[in-house]
């Protein structure tokens, strides 16, 4: 069985770092997790690459809020996607839905082409389409690399019949990205039931100075039950 592969989201500089000295190697960088996340600064992209050795996958998104966006927005994450491409991101992450919620396939479609070399996630902006079952057609026809998904729910624990749904149906056509809420508690069960052999999680912590940053205890501990594999013989 293929070991299971962990990415830690991180809000901060701060949190990659933590993420880093507990032993992660993969995250997903933001900046205002608080928010859904928005696209990092360049300097912290190439801080994380350059003088904390991750792979580093950027989520490209100039606002919070829905995923339908102008003009402006478009041709300001493009450039971002340029950014993460001179920096040595390991990939990028991206949704881009129509006003009814469908996968814009235009749009999806031309950010992979831009990002290549770099692998696409498309994240869960995923889990706000009204069809889950067209939308992992769209976003595999568009040639993206992984899907970050809950199940359609607000956290994968809920979702997770949905998740397994989900990978019994993309097989071996797209990695699916098990995210949302998910914790060193809770990912042994959720890996069991669900098949997914990748896993993203934030691990968070309120910190004294009031910000939320990533727990290295926890990242530690999700690590430790992953790195075990999925099937319940091996997890303890």
């Amino acid at each position: 069985m293929s070991p299971i592969v962990v990415e830690i989201c991180c809000g901060s500089i701060q949190s990659a770092a933590n993420a880093r000295a507990a032993g992660a190697t993969r995250i997903e960088l933001c900046q205002n997790l608080n928010q859904g996340g928005t696209t990092p600064s360049y300097a912290t992209i190439r801080q994380c690459v350059e003088d904390l050795h991750l792979d580093v996958f950027v989520l490209v998104r100039p606002r919070p809020g829905d995923f339908v966006y102008n003009r402006l927005e478009i041709d300001n994450m493009a450039r971002d996607v340029q950014v993460c491409k001179e920096c040595g991101a390991a990939g990028v992450v991206v949704g881009f839905l129509h006003p009814d919620g469908r996968v814009d396939k235009a749009l999806t479609r031309r950010f992979v082409e831009m990002a290549a070399p770099l692998p696409v996630t498309f994240h869960r902006a995923f889990d706000r389409c009204p069809d889950w079952r067209q939308a992992l057609e769209d976003v595999i026809d568009c040639g993206c690399r992984r899907i970050l998904t809950s199940g359609c729910q607000p956290a994968a624990t809920e979702g997770r019949e949905t998740l397994r749904s989900i990978v019994n149906l993309a097989g071996e056509r797209i990695t699916i990205l098990m995210g949302g809420g998910v914790r060193s508690e809770n990912v042994r069960h959720l890996l069991e039931y669900t098949g997914v052999h990748e896993v993203h999680g934030s691990c968070k912590k309120l910190m004294p100075n009031g910000c939320e940053e990533t727990d290295s205890a926890e990242v530690v501990r999700l690590l430790e039950v992953c790195r075990r594999g999925w099937d319940c013989n091996n997890i303890v």
